[in-house]
């Protein structure tokens, strides 16, 4: 198994209720799969670089996932089909990429307490 980072961003135009009910979609095709959901983030409304679709802003939402090559093709045939879906990047986390993330993970979790 190999350690996956994806992010996607929905179109705004979407309800609080739509853009979960699209982020359970893409997680619940995850784990039918078989993979291991490790975090997840909503990093909310967010202004795009550049226009896309004629749209300015977008709900970003990162998934961190423990999963087999063979998952990754599923998923982004799901992105692609996917109306709400306006761009997406999955890549492969290496050990050192894969560290980081579980530094961030932690120091994120320690702020939350304070």
């Amino acid at each position: 198994m190999n350690q996956y980072e994806t992010v996607f961003i929905l179109t705004p135009v979407l309800s609080d209720v739509q853009m979960k009910e699209a982020v359970e979609k893409f997680k619940g095709i995850l784990t039918s799969e078989g993979a291991e959901i490790v975090n997840e983030e909503n990093w909310g409304l967010k202004k795009l670089a550049y226009p896309i679709q004629k749209k300015s802003t977008g709900f970003y939402q990162l998934i961190e996932f423990n999963a087999e090559p063979t998952v990754i093709e599923k998923l982004e045939i799901n992105f692609r089909r996917d109306e709400r879906v306006i761009r997406f990047l999955t890549f492969k986390q290496d050990k050192y990429a894969a560290e980081y993330a579980a530094k961030r993970r932690s120091v994120k979790s320690t702020k939350k307490e304070d």
